[in-house]
């Protein structure tokens, strides 16, 4: 009855009482609201009354609201907010976890309901009948039809896979943090700008050092890679950063392998012939012929142009006194070098007009122009960690969303940059509307003591990024959770996310908000011409890396035997989009958690086909001005507002007016 994750919340809307949550509470809440959430299955099971789509699919769909709450706050935590403890917890909870989910999936009563209520789907709205299918499909996509002693099978094999897929992600974020180098020597920071050195000076004074702290978390690592003059210190962090969890003392090179055993064993108990087969049926492509034609079509204008490319970067490193092999520890490097060659550009230049507070205003300011969205920021929010800022977001004089921030590295989170939830927005059974708590986490350069976060236009536009799945969430006006905000097919789903990037190089949009974080100078419209001049800088190869991954990840999950030799697997799997000789001891699987603990098996590909949907889209705001109120108005009543309440491809034909066309991201590229 004292449990803070059982009881009810005393906070504004309802959001987490991350102040009130210990360790202790999770497991014995988590068996409360397991047993809770059983009881209410066998409700819908026992009822006498014939099935309708009200008291049992809906009713399906509302329940294990507790179970739903307390696993958000827990698995979101795992990877931003961390501790071995949590990480042990983790462990014995998702095997309970995934037997819970499979008894629902395989209950003989409850399908048999829900196979009624299919039958009968024609007489529901759009809507309804969108959460009918997808719950019968997921039924079926999860052993409802299996053999009993094919349920069995099942089961292991799904409880295997969750614990697996969490140890896999463990060990990535524990060996991404194994690995610092402590530089008493300046000589070898040539190259590095000062904002780096001052970031790394903090990190070794907080360990209790003189001089500088170097790791593999995202600003630190980019820094040595593309401004480090000694090519060996490059050398030495690409290796390091390459290598994680390959034969090291969190290896994972053994975990690729079962996991995707595990799949393909799943997959063909379900009756498809690979994992790629099973997962592409809930995709807009559909099946790997749809995926396979999509990154073909795109390697040959990428490679032709990234061939280009490479060459005129060797050229120009040659040129700079360069000698023996071009390897990939070279490639930011000069890439930098020849960036401010061409475009008489200099990243640090740019940097000292992205102070984060003013980023932030600019980010929310677009989302006020387009979408009449207002952000206030409130101390009334629980935060699980102190430098998290919360706010309540408005929309037309309501309350829509609580949105949570959180942008910098520590020991205890994982790399990368992300959009979560805490809740999705639903309604309740009595018509209330329940608002989404959306989080966006990050890894940015984090301010030091006499200096403000100053962001790099990458890290910009990243905050773009995942600002529009933000929204996608935010935006949300559906009725059931299961359809609300981001869940929609996987690669639908980064086409919000996409979208939102193109605004950060428009000159409109800098000069309202990108001012020097010392002089309070507006930007220069020079600069900005020239971030609009990089646009397509080393387009080619960029998108030949992107569809190096697609590539990876559909050798993982074909029908074909993978290569007992991971990197003869990895060369054979990239090579017709890599440029480079693959360095004995590296490995890109071992390490990617997007594939591999992180939802986009089979999916990877995702990102360029939701970049082809992107391109098409914002070609529309282009002809009618990118600012347009009605094409944004547009974009939200037929894309952002909708979740998965209807079909992906109707949803695009809705605001484009027909199916999407490569050729925009060609020509936007730079790649026709």
């Amino acid at each position: 009855m004292n449990n803070p994750l059982t009881s009810p919340w005393q906070t504004p809307y309802q959001t987490p009482p991350f102040n009130l949550i210990k360790t202790e509470h999770y497991e014995p809440a988590f068996h409360h609201a397991l047993e809770v959430a059983r009881k209410e299955i066998q409700a819908i099971t026992d009822q006498a009354e014939a099935p309708t789509f009200n008291n049992t699919v809906a009713t399906l769909d509302r329940s294990g609201e507790m179970l739903g709450s307390i696993s958000d706050i827990f698995f979101n935590l795992l990877v931003c907010n961390t501790s071995q403890e949590l990480q042990e917890l983790a462990q014995k909870i998702q095997p309970e976890l995934t037997a819970f989910y499979n008894e629902i999936t395989l209950n003989e009563k409850l399908f048999k309901r829900i196979n009624e209520v299919y039958e009968q789907r024609e007489g529901l709205n759009e809507e309804e009948r969108m959460l009918t299918e997808k719950s019968y499909r997921n039924f079926i996509r999860h052993g409802a039809k299996l053999s009993p002693d094919e349920k069995k099978e099942y089961n292991q094999l799904t409880m295997r896979l969750s614990q697996l897929t969490l140890q896999f992600s463990d060990n990535v974020l524990a060996a991404t943090h194994a690995f610092t180098r402590h530089i008493s020597d300046e000589k070898l920071l040539a190259g590095l700008p000062q904002s780096a050195r001052d970031i790394a000076a903090n990190k070794a004074k907080a360990k209790g050092l003189d001089g500088w702290l170097f790791d593999l978390t995202m600003p630190s690592y980019q820094a040595i890679m593309k401004y480090a003059d000694d090519r060996e210190l490059r050398q030495e962090f690409f290796m390091h950063y390459s290598s994680r969890c390959f034969h090291d003392n969190h290896d994972n090179s053994a975990l690729v392998y079962e996991i995707a055993s595990l799949r393909k064993q799943i997959a063909k108990l379900l009756g498809f012939s690979d994992y790629a087969s099973y997962v592409l049926t809930e995709r807009m492509a559909k099946d790997k012929a749809h995926v396979y034609e999509l990154l073909h079509t795109l390697e040959v204008p990428s490679r032709a142009c990234a061939e280009k490319e490479m060459q005129s970067m060797v050229d120009f490193a040659r040129k700079m006194g360069f000698e023996g092999d071009f390897e990939r520890w070279d490639m930011s490097y000069y890439a930098e070098k020849q960036k401010e060659s061409l475009f008489n550009f200099n990243e640090e230049e740019l940097k000292v007009y992205f102070p984060l507070d003013k980023v932030i205003e600019g980010v929310f300011g677009l989302a006020h122009q387009l979408y009449d969205l207002d952000f206030v920021e409130t101390k009334e929010i629980p935060v699980y960690q102190e430098d998290v800022k919360t706010y309540f977001v408005h929309r037309k004089d309501q309350i829509i969303a609580v949105l949570y921030l959180d942008f910098f590295p520590r020991e205890n989170k994982k790399g990368g940059a992300w959009m979560t939830s805490f809740r999705e927005q639903h309604k309740t059974a009595q018509g209330e509307n329940i608002i989404p708590l959306v989080s966006l986490v990050m890894n940015f350069t984090p301010p030091t003591a006499d200096k403000a976060s100053l962001l790099t236009f990458n890290e910009l536009t990243t905050f773009m990024h995942e600002f529009g799945h933000a929204l996608h969430g935010m935006l949300s006006e559906v009725t059931y959770t299961s359809l609300s905000g981001t869940s929609v097919p996987r690669d639908f789903v980064e086409l919000p996310s996409q979208i939102n990037e193109n605004w950060a190089s428009d000159i409109h949009f800098l000069q309202s908000f990108a001012q020097h974080y010392q002089t309070g100078e507006a930007i220069p419209e020079t600069l900005i011409k020239k971030v609009k001049e990089m646009e397509n800088f080393q387009a080619g190869y960029l998108s030949c890396r992107q569809l190096s991954f697609g590539f990876l990840d559909m050798c993982w999950h074909d029908e074909a035997e993978v290569n007992p030799d991971l990197e003869a697997l990895e060369h054979e799997a990239m090579k017709v989009v890599d440029f480079f000789p693959r360095p004995k001891g590296c490995c890109t699987s071992t390490a990617f958690t997007h594939i591999f603990s992180g939802g986009y098996a089979a999916g990877y590909y995702g990102y360029k086909w939701a970049e082809v949907l992107d391109a098409d889209a914002f070609s529309l705001f282009q002809e009618t001005g990118i600012f347009n109120k009605e094409t944004a108005t547009k974009f939200h009543d037929c894309i952002l507002c909708r979740g998965g309440s209807r079909e992906a491809m109707q949803m695009f034909v809705d605001f484009r007016g027909r199916e999407p066309k490569v050729e925009a991201l060609l020509k936007r590229s730079g790649l026709l």
